[in-house]
């Protein structure tokens, strides 16, 4: 029996027994499309996040108070015990730092109300900027100006906003010189920023962005301030000027030599870093609900394979009195258990892609489908079928012919 006959007896078998065998292959469809789903949305998630999220220049680096990722709770209850920084600070590394080509800084409050007429858009994030951090930010504006110097220095109460403030306090009017509550205080708007979508199902486009000196007026000058650094260019340039920088703030927090850092100093590629690294842990433990899945499969697969092997035993009887040898029996099972799994390995495939383009087409959550991914789930799959198909198929080649033709069932 050649290798194409084998898979053809293995699918009629298939066939002729639908419900037998959807049954047996459902573990091993549950765990190939568990690895290619989340496979799909790890690759779409991290992607997304780089493009949307820390989508800071390559020579780009910011400097606060606590990491913006902190990976346990100790950590950022350590971090919430350090001093603030200041505007001060800032322009210590504004006049000290030769190596910086730009410096700037913001402040954050993620829980902003914003108001016009009896119209009121809720959770904005209402950013207190310097005129540079909306280059250093790559924040683009769709009409009217942008924060400049004069706005910093007389702090002026205007406003650049984004379009989801426009579209809920403004629909079908121009916002230009129109008058906003932010938080209760009156403010001009000058600006509209560019659309930028959603991210993990959460806009961008809810957000206000004022002078940072008008910011720290009204939300206090306690506020969490970041410093923003861009190099003249990325590896040793970045290095040097993140370098710089961090000397001239460990001066003034006066930290000791030899002691840590009393804030923290990040990149692109450090936040990037540490999100790779939490999606890896997501990655490993669902692979390893997964791997739980497979067995369970394999077992049926086994199960049923020593079953087929049970119905079968004239035929194998036969064969082997037409001369078929051990090895060709051996053969055709494991070539049968194989094909079992691969086709369920298939389904698996199917389904995960489905399950993963579905839930994006829902909420918007990113994925995208790697072709090593779906050919290690083949792969796996068809390996499964083989190492749970090894002791049925032995078990058929070893039958005596003569036992074999004599069998009833």
């Amino acid at each position: 029996m050649n290798t194409l006959e084998a898979i053809r007896i293995a699918v009629q078998s298939l066939w002729a027994n639908k419900l037998r065998s959807v049954l047996t292959l459902l573990g091993v469809v549950i765990g190939v499309a568990a690895v290619i789903a989340v496979v799909t949305f790890v690759n779409g998630i991290n992607g997304y996040v780089a493009e949307k999220i820390f989508r800071l220049g390559a020579d780009v680096f910011i400097i606060s108070k606590v990491s913006p990722v902190v990976t346990n709770i100790d950590q950022f209850l350590e971090g919430q015990k350090r001093k603030d920084f200041t505007m001060d600070d800032y322009q210590a590394v504004v006049d000290s730092c030769r190596h910086c080509t730009m410096v700037g800084a913001s402040a954050t409050n993620f829980s902003g109300h914003v108001k016009f007429g009896e119209q009121t858009v809720n959770d904005s994030w209402i950013r207190g900027l310097t005129p540079t951090m909306p280059e250093i930010l790559d924040i683009d504006l769709s009409t009217g100006r942008m924060l400049n110097d004069s706005d910093l220095n007389s702090r002026s109460a205007v406003a650049v906003i984004g379009t989801d403030i426009v579209d809920n306090l403004f629909p079908g009017m121009d916002p230009l010189g129109k008058e906003i509550r932010i938080e209760g205080e009156l403010y001009t708007v000058i600006g509209v920023g560019k659309k930028q979508g959603k991210t993990l199902g959460q806009t961008l486009d809810n957000y206000a962005l004022i002078p940072i000196t008008t910011f720290l007026k009204q939300f206090g000058s306690h506020s969490a301030i970041r410093i923003c650094g861009k190099a003249a260019g990325v590896g040793t340039q970045l290095e040097v000027a993140m370098d710089e920088t961090r000397s001239i703030l460990r001066a003034r927090r006066h930290d000791p030599p030899g002691k840590p850092d009393s804030f923290a100093a990040e990149t692109n590629a450090s936040f990037l870093s540490i999100w790779s690294n939490l999606t890896g842990t997501f990655f490993l433990a669902m692979i390893g609900i997964a791997a739980i899945s497979l067995v369970v499969g394999g077992i049926v697969i086994m199960n049923i394979m020593l079953v087929s092997v049970t119905e079968r035993t004239r035929e194998i009887g036969i064969r082997k009195a037409l001369g078929a040898r051990r090895q060709d029996v051996l053969m055709q099972f494991l070539i049968e258990s194989a094909t079992m799994a691969l086709m369920g390995g298939i389904l698996g495939v199917l389904f995960g892609i489905s399950f993963a383009k579905g839930i994006t087409a829902l909420i918007g959550m990113p994925s995208e489908i790697k072709l090593w991914a779906v050919g290690a789930g083949l792969l796996v799959s068809a390996s499964v079928g083989v190492f749970f198909g090894v002791y049925p198929a032995r078990r058929a080649a070893t039958l005596d012919p003569i036992a074999a033709l004599r069998f009833e069932l």
